[in-house]
């Protein structure tokens, strides 16, 4: 399934419902939706993000999800079934995350403390350090464990899995979202 890019650019500014199950062990937070994302109505659906197959590396999904066309129902159970869920910074559609703007990365606290209260994640995972840093004015943050604002919840940042992030591989998001997934009581 493909998209043109006037099909996509009618997704703009249209937001993915958040994936919210319960119990709901460890919310991933991306940026921003994609406009392919959009499309679809499946975060990090994007062909080429590498979020699916670094959460099947890590050994946070037993199979390996394809959200390309959407989630297929066994995808969908599989992450619920975890515990996982998946939000954003910013639930607006974009072509690129730095289409954002500083407010709409400022106000991105309070929608996760919303979510956070009402979900009670064990641990909360920032997909992208730069983001991160201005949404929380913690400008020497780095990727790893972070002091949490959420009493019972862990949170951590880590790499974006954006094709456009070219230090990052499957391999090393594998790895941190092991090391997520284990906080989280997902993965030994």
């Amino acid at each position: 399934m493909g998209y043109t890019q006037a099909e996509l650019q009618a997704y703009r500014d249209a937001t993915v419902p958040d994936l919210l199950p319960d119990p709901l062990r460890l919310l991933f937070i991306g940026i921003n939706p994609s406009l392919w994302s959009a499309a679809t109505g499946a975060h990090f659906g994007r062909p080429g993000n590498r979020f699916y197959p670094a959460l099947h590396r890590a050994g946070l999904t037993r199979h390996l999800l394809d959200a390309s066309a959407g989630y297929r129902p066994q995808d969908h159970a599989e992450l619920h079934e975890r515990g996982i869920g998946i939000s954003n910074l910013v639930p607006r559609a974009t072509a690129r995350a730095d289409e954002l703007t500083r407010q709409e990365l400022k106000a991105a606290p309070a929608r996760l403390d919303a979510i956070v209260a009402e979900h009670a994640p064990a641990v909360v995972a920032v997909l992208g350090v730069g983001p991160y840093r201005l949404a929380t004015g913690q400008r020497r943050a780095q990727v790893g464990e972070q002091e949490s604002p959420w009493p019972g919840t862990r949170l951590f940042v880590a790499h974006n899995p954006s094709g456009l992030n070219a230090h990052a591989t499957v391999d090393s998001l594998g790895e941190q979202y092991r090391e997520i997934g284990r906080a989280a009581g997902i993965v030994d």
